[in-house]
């Protein structure tokens, strides 16, 4: 399971020549801007589904797919979305506070949700009596791979990679 940065757009470079890799050709591509209200997480499953369903993903995959990102949506609103001074919800009058991607590439899902945080995601062991602080394990254990790009001024994106079974006979 990959857990640490990705590299960026700038950062893929051959060693030779200087020049950029060429890109994984896309199946298909879908973006969602995400409002700070906590049912960002449910629009963000709705939306999933609904384009992975489009997609004739499998239904496995598909389900596989909503739990992630509601994991990475959900720590991206509790963590990265600005709160009133006041409350504990996010400011939901935020136009975008997340965006959410999702590709199909080759044999796999990518599901990726970036945020306005620094903050780099931290893998760590769940507690079996604890309410949360379990999403990033379920998203671990769900996807072939996982892991975020290099934060800077505008944030960082958090992505997993899942396995679509191609088909036999």
């Amino acid at each position: 399971m990959t857990t640490h940065p990705a590299p960026t757009v700038h950062d893929v470079r051959h060693a030779e020549t200087g020049a950029e890799q060429p890109a994984t050709s896309l199946d298909a591509f879908a973006v969602c801007a995400l409002s700070g209200a906590y049912s960002a997480v449910a629009e963000a499953r709705r939306f999933t589904a609904a384009t992975l369903e489009g997609w004739g993903v499998c239904a496995p995959v598909v389900s596989d797919a909503v739990l992630v990102v509601s994991e990475l949506t959900g720590n991206a609103l509790r963590h990265a979305v600005p709160r009133h001074p006041d409350a504990e919800s996010p400011r939901p009058e935020l136009v975008c506070a997340a965006w959410l991607a999702l590709a199909h590439q080759d044999a796999g899902v990518l599901c990726a949700v970036s945020d306005s945080s620094r903050a780099v995601p931290a893998l760590a062991a769940p507690d079996p009596l604890a309410e949360e602080g379990r999403g990033l394990w379920i998203v671990d254990r769900l996807s072939e791979s996982w892991g975020w790009t290099r934060p800077d001024r505008t944030g960082k994106t958090v992505w997993a990679q899942l396995p679509v079974p191609r088909p036999t006979g």
